[in-house]
C-alpha cells in the first residue's frame, strides 16, 4: 500500500561511494500513520537520550549515515549484538555499532562488526519468520585493557516469545546522521506467527530495535523490529519474528564464533 525504494539501491549507492560491498542494506520505512479506530488510541514515541546497550548501525567506519538499530546481547565472550536480518547485505564485516549514540556523538566508541550469523530460513528464502541476525564485535583496547563491548556497554538477556498483552519498551534510531533514539511503552499482540505492537514514529532506521521486557533479573529482549514487510508498512504498527528455537540456535553459533554467514541482499518489503 505504501511504496518504498528497493533496498538494492543501498548496495548500488555503497559501491558508488566506494564503501565495502558488505555495506548495510538501508531500511526504508515510510513515515505513514495507520488508520486509528474510535476504540483504540495509538501511543506516540518520544525522543530519548538512549541507553548504553542500544545504538545505531553504520555501513562502515567512514559512514555518516546510520540506517538500522542493534543491541548488545549477553553472551559468554561478551561480544554479541542483535539486529534484523534485513539490515544486512554480505558478510557484515566492517559495519560499525555505536552504543548509547546521542546528538551525533558516540560516547562509548564505535565497535567494528567481525561476523554475521543468520537463520537458514533467511539465508535460503528470506523467510520473514527468521528476520533476525546476530553479529560479533571486535574488542577494543581501553586504558591499556582489552575490553569486549559488553564490559563497556552492558547487555540484555535474550528472551523468548512474549505474551499477548505483555508490556514492552521499544527503542530505535530513525535513520540519519545525528538522530537520537526514540522510545515507546506499549503492549504486544499477535498477527499470525508474528508479534506486533502499535506506536507511531517507528520509521526508517528503527529496524532491529529491541523489544524489552523488564524482569526481576533485568531487561530481556523478546523481539526486534522486522518480520512482516521487514518491520511493517506504516510507522504506527511494527512486527517481529519470534526469538524462539531458531533464534537461540543462531545466537549459540555467534557466541561460539562458528563459521559466519553471508547475508543475501534483502528483497522488496512488499509494501
Amino acid at each position: 500500500m505504501f511504496s518504498r525504494k528497493p533496498v538494492i539501491l543501498a548496495a548500488v549507492a555503497a559501491l558508488a561511494l566506494g564503501l565495502p560491498a558488505v555495506a548495510l542494506a538501508i531500511r526504508l520505512r515510510l513515515s505513514a500513520t495507520a488508520h486509528t479506530t474510535a476504540t483504540k488510541r495509538i501511543p506516540r514515541s518520544s525522543t530519548t537520550r538512549g541507553v548504553t546497550e542500544v545504538g545505531p548501525l553504520f555501513a562502515s567506519a567512514s559512514s555518516i549515515q546510520h540506517d538500522c538499530t542493534a543491541s548488545v546481547v549477553d553472551s559468554p565472550r561478551g561480544d554479541v549484538l542483535l539486529t534484523a536480518a534485513h539490515c544486512l547485505s554480505g558478510s557484515g564485516v566492517g559495519m560499525m555499532f555505536a552504543p548509547g549514540y546521542h546528538k551525533g556523538i558516540s560516547p562509548y566508541g564505535r565497535w567494528t562488526v567481525t561476523a554475521a550469523h543468520l537463520a537458514p530460513g533467511w539465508l535460503k528464502s528470506q523467510n520473514p519468520q527468521d528476520d533476525f541476525a546476530f553479529l560479533t564485535a571486535a574488542p577494543q583496547t581501553i586504558n591499556g585493557r582489552l575490553m569486549e563491548i559488553e564490559q563497556v556497554a552492558g547487555a540484555y538477556q535474550l528472551g523468548g516469545k512474549p505474551r499477548s498483552g505483555e508490556a514492552i519498551t521499544v527503542l530505535g534510531y530513525p535513520a540519519g546522521s545525528d538522530n537520537d533514539a526514540i522510545t515507546c511503552r506499549t503492549t504486544v499482540y499477535f498477527t499470525g506467527a508474528f508479534s506486533a505492537f502499535d506506536c507511531s514514529g517507528y520509521v526508517d532506521g528503527t529496524s532491529g530495535g529491541p523489544w524489552l521486557v523488564n524482569t526481576a533479573r533485568g531487561a530481556r529482549i523478546v523481539g526486534v523490529i522486522g518480520g512482516i514487510n521487514q518491520g511493517g508498512c506504516v510507522d504506527s504498527t511494527s512486527y517481529s519474528s519470534l526469538l524462539t528455537q531458531a533464534a537461540q540456535k543462531v545466537y549459540a553459533q555467534a557466541s561460539d564464533h562458528a563459521a559466519p554467514d553471508i547475508a543475501p541482499t534483502p528483497g522488496s518489503d512488499g509494501c
